[in-house]
């Protein structure tokens, strides 16, 4: 792969997706994007010039990141946007996406925005039960790639704050209590009206409650999108079966809106109908799955919205997947297939804090918080359309096959690092000419 084509090939994935900027202020995010691609060492802006050999420009982006002119939601719909227009984009006949929340530690009080949460799940016996973090609720499009794991491109992102602990900001309008499911909404809605064709969401059953699952299906306002969800069914879900169509002779009284009461999700294998076997690829490689479905009501839902429920036996996995979803026409098979694709959010969350160093960001006050956030957002996906673009041009020759890990049979974040840093200089050369030289043209 030459450098120059590299160069053009990175710059034309960015500059759709700057949108909402000044002139000078989407060089200046091209720039800080590129910078921090690059860099090997702390995630900073500092570090990620002195990776470009252009610290002159500390200043300006320090101000840029600063006081600059941003329009976060114009820039997360150009984003949102700019991933429509992909050839894969539709996943069985939907634009996927999935929401989950996770936390970035913080270990001082004086960083805006954050609150202490409790870690019950703590890896080490060390670890403090409670921690200083933001929490992020984040969204991003899932793409499918046949034969291999899904991608999970990040989009948009919103911090969330405990009640009784709500920042105070002389930056940006002033802040109200939001709850996660609320922001979760949110992000699906405006996902949804930033494309067009069928929405489904897809995330953890944390979040399959009434407050999210209702408002996203059945939006009381009909000029809001409907989008279809799929998650986990908890264990003390109520299901039920389809009511009666026809009224029976002498039938007396109104007709019931409820059916008969399913057995719970536990004794999915009660259902009525009968298992299906098939294979998907799941977590990493195609596994053997046998699959039983119901169409339904679920009380979380509501009684006028029918569901599919899925109960399915995975192979490698002992306990049985329960899951339900508004989008009727989708197969079981399909419904395993698309929320095992979620935990693709959880590989973008370990690259985001581990390779692009979201846990170091050195932002203390509002604007820089939410703006370093959604530069790391938008790097991870330029990064991941990048490595299709390759992909699609290059086959695998680009990327390294390591012959001590000859199990390795795809790229990765780090094989689309290694390959920008690998031409350092020229995309260094390359990007001077486009901010200096035009710059100057443009005087």
């Amino acid at each position: 792969m030459k450098a120059t084509p590299l160069w053009s090939l990175w710059q034309a994935i960015l500059l759709p997706i700057a949108v909402g900027f000044t002139h000078r202020g989407q060089q200046r995010f091209v720039e800080w994007v590129t910078g921090l691609a690059l860099n090997v060492e702390e995630h900073t802006i500092t570090q990620s010039l002195i990776g470009l050999d252009r610290v002159a420009d500390w200043k300006a982006l320090e101000s840029f990141a600063e006081y600059g002119s941003w329009d976060l939601r114009f820039l997360q719909w150009g984003l949102t946007c700019h991933l429509d227009r992909l050839s894969n984009r539709s996943w069985h006949g939907y634009r996927v996406w999935a929401g989950d929340d996770t936390k970035v530690h913080r270990t001082s009080k004086d960083v805006w925005g954050t609150c202490t949460f409790h870690e019950y799940t703590a890896r080490c016996p060390n670890r403090a039960s409670t921690v200083r973090a933001h929490n992020w609720v984040v969204l991003g499009a899932l793409v499918p790639n046949p034969g291999q794991p899904a991608h999970f491109l990040p989009t948009a992102g919103r911090l969330y704050f405990r009640k009784t602990q709500l920042p105070v900001s002389s930056q940006g309008p002033p802040i109200s209590f939001r709850t996660k499911c609320e922001l979760l909404v949110e992000l699906g809605r405006e996902h949804a009206n930033a494309g067009a064709g069928k929405s489904l969401g897809v995330f953890d059953g944390g979040f399959a409650v009434r407050s999210v699952v209702r408002p996203l299906v059945q939006p009381n306002d009909p000029t809001l999108p409907r989008v279809d969800i799929l998650t986990r069914l908890r264990h003390d879900a109520r299901l039920h079966a389809l009511p009666p169509q026809q009224r029976k002779p002498g039938q007396r009284g109104v007709t019931p809106k409820w059916g008969k009461r399913l057995p719970p999700p536990r004794q999915g294998g009660r259902w009525p109908g009968a298992w299906q076997t098939g294979q998907a690829f799941l977590y990493g490689r195609l596994r053997a799955v046998r699959s039983k479905e119901v169409v339904c009501q679920w009380h979380v839902l509501g009684h006028d919205v029918p569901v599919k429920a899925v109960i399915a036996e995975v192979e490698g996995y002992r306990k049985r997947f329960t899951l339900v979803t508004s989008a009727t026409d989708l197969s079981g098979l399909q419904v395993v297939e698309l929320f095992c694709a979620r935990f693709r959010q959880e590989d973008a969350f370990r690259d985001l804090k581990g390779r692009l160093g979201w846990e170091q960001c050195r932002a203390w006050t509002r604007n820089p918080i939410e703006r370093t956030t959604q530069t790391l957002l938008v790097t991870m996906t330029a990064l991941r359309l990048l490595q299709l673009a390759l992909q699609e041009q290059a086959g695998d020759a680009w990327w390294l096959h390591p012959p001590w890990n000859p199990h390795k049979s795809r790229p990765s974040v780090l094989d689309v690092e290694r390959l920008l840093r690998q031409h350092r200089e020229q995309i260094q050369q390359g990007l001077a000419d486009w901010l200096d030289n035009e710059g100057k043209t443009r005087e």
